[in-house]
């Protein structure tokens, strides 16, 4: 089926189709897949979408491909709807998180956003697809949700200024920062609590930054079985995303393909009134943030 480019548009996911995973560019609910854009412009592009980013120092250059592109009179593609979405960045270098960073999050626990990142990472090995099953081991009591924006860093570097920050993001998606609460409280640190397998559903694909105008006016919502649980928007970020990579990068050098989720906003089940409700098998989470689509996930059991 042939697809006429009416705008240069950059929604990049990774996707299985036909028992074949590849990677492609979202146009109107269509995938054009890699091996189009290679045979369409005869070229030869990277294996992985984080060998692209890491390829690619600045996102216009991939805005130079897509023109290019846009001339040809039409290209392969797939429907949206036959294909496994994947997640985008399966081997990112790094993904780090912030906590309490959100002030109506930080309200809900009586306390203030700190002014430093509270930093902790997840393992690579959490990742799932943005419609993947998140699983819930059987010795785990209270198990959350967090809808969080997630930065993607397209150019690495150390000390960055807040004035060049916005330089170094490749784009943004939908993060879900899934925790054991029982685990995370009891250990007093957050690492095991929230790196169980499962636990950092992602996508459904990058935007790249220059779709978002402002990434801190985006409507977020989170529902457990249809009931609105959080719904708020970014600008309730306290340190916002040139603070964080400037704070970031001042530590760790920052590498392209990282991951950044920049916090969550109130309405988590563990601060739910007038009692927690922590999910239990069976359960579907729906986060959804402004421009960027959607995650669904159902929880299962480990048995």
């Amino acid at each position: 089926m042939p697809l006429f480019f009416n705008m240069i548009t950059l929604k990049l996911l990774n996707i299985s189709y036909l028992n074949k995973s590849s990677y492609g560019i979202l146009v109107n609910n269509n995938v054009v897949l890699k091996e189009s854009l290679e045979s369409t412009l005869n070229i030869t592009l990277p294996d992985t979408l984080e060998e692209l980013i890491s390829e690619k120092e600045s996102i216009a250059s991939l805005k130079s491909l897509m023109s290019d592109v846009s001339k040809s009179t039409s290209l392969d593609n797939v429907p949206l709807s036959q294909c496994k979405l994947l997640a985008p960045l399966l081997n990112p270098p790094k993904i780090l998180c912030l906590g309490l960073n959100y002030v109506d999050h930080a309200a809900e626990q009586g306390k203030a956003p700190p002014e430093e990142p509270t930093l902790f990472m997840k393992p690579r090995t959490t990742i799932v697809g943005p419609y993947d099953d998140v699983v819930k081991l059987d010795w785990v009591t209270q198990l959350d949700y967090e809808c969080e924006l997630a930065v993607v860093i397209g150019q690495g570097g150390k000390n960055i200024s807040m004035d060049d920050a916005f330089n170094h993001v490749f784009g943004y998606m939908v993060f879900n920062d899934v925790s054991a609460r029982d685990i995370q409280f009891k250990d007093r640190q957050w690492t095991r609590g929230k790196s169980f397998d499962t636990f950092a559903p992602m996508g459904p694909w990058i935007t790249t930054s220059d779709e978002i105008d402002d990434p801190h006016s985006l409507k977020m919502v989170t529902t457990v079985n249809g009931e609105v649980r959080q719904n708020s928007t970014t600008e309730q970020m306290f340190l916002k995303i040139p603070q964080i990579i400037h704070k970031i990068s001042k530590v760790m050098t920052l590498e392209p393909g990282d991951v950044i989720p920049t916090g969550t906003p109130a309405g988590v089940a563990l601060y739910l009134k007038p009692s927690p409700k922590f999910l239990e098998k069976d359960d579907v989470v729906k986060l959804s943030i402004d421009g960027l689509g959607s995650l669904e996930n159902k929880i299962i059991s480990d048995s």
